[in-house]
């Protein structure tokens, strides 16, 4: 009995060294790090946030079904700050637009673009020249094309919607 124990811890030793011999091969060859540099963090993002012009004219055309959304959102704009001369409501010729929208023409107006749809609760933002950019008397304006993704009656997703 006395030769297997010599036997086993023969075997033992043999197992360590060989552990031992791989663990130190990986480090020698730069697999594995003792001490690892402190890697660097990753830097946060900046999130652009917008800048609230209420100088901006903003005309809302409710693309949903609902009645009375865009009035809703032009009291909110009052109460935001923006003159009720300055914000004007109406239906869109369509009724179904996916996702409330702000749209502006001038690149340089992304900025305040992005303060409007803060101040919505959150709208897409999207530079387009389809809706005019500016009034009659030459002042700027942005277009709010109110979605889907505000409505109460419309269907969850645009596929349950009955084709028309």
């Amino acid at each position: 009995m006395n030769g297997w124990v010599v036997l086993l811890w023969s075997f033992v030793a043999a197992l360590v060294l060989i552990i031992a011999g791989i663990f130190g091969s990986l480090v020698v060859m730069g697999r594995i790090s003792l001490f690892p540099d402190a890697g660097q963090s990753a830097a946060p993002t900046p999130v652009e946030t917008g800048v609230v012009d209420t100088s901006i004219t903003v005309m809302i055309l409710n693309g949903t079904p609902d009645e009375g959304l865009a009035t809703q959102m032009r009291d909110t704009l009052v109460t935001e700050g923006w003159s009720a001369d300055d914000v004007f409501a109406g239906d869109s010729s369509s009724q179904d637009f996916a996702t409330t929208t702000v749209f502006y023409v001038d690149a340089g107006d992304e900025l305040a673009a992005r303060g409007l749809a803060d101040v919505l609760g959150g709208a897409a933002v999207q530079q387009s020249d389809y809706y005019p950019g500016e009034t009659e008397d030459g002042r700027k304006q942005f277009t709010v094309v109110i979605g889907l993704d505000r409505s109460s009656s419309a269907p969850e997703t645009p596929e349950d919607a009955p084709a028309s």
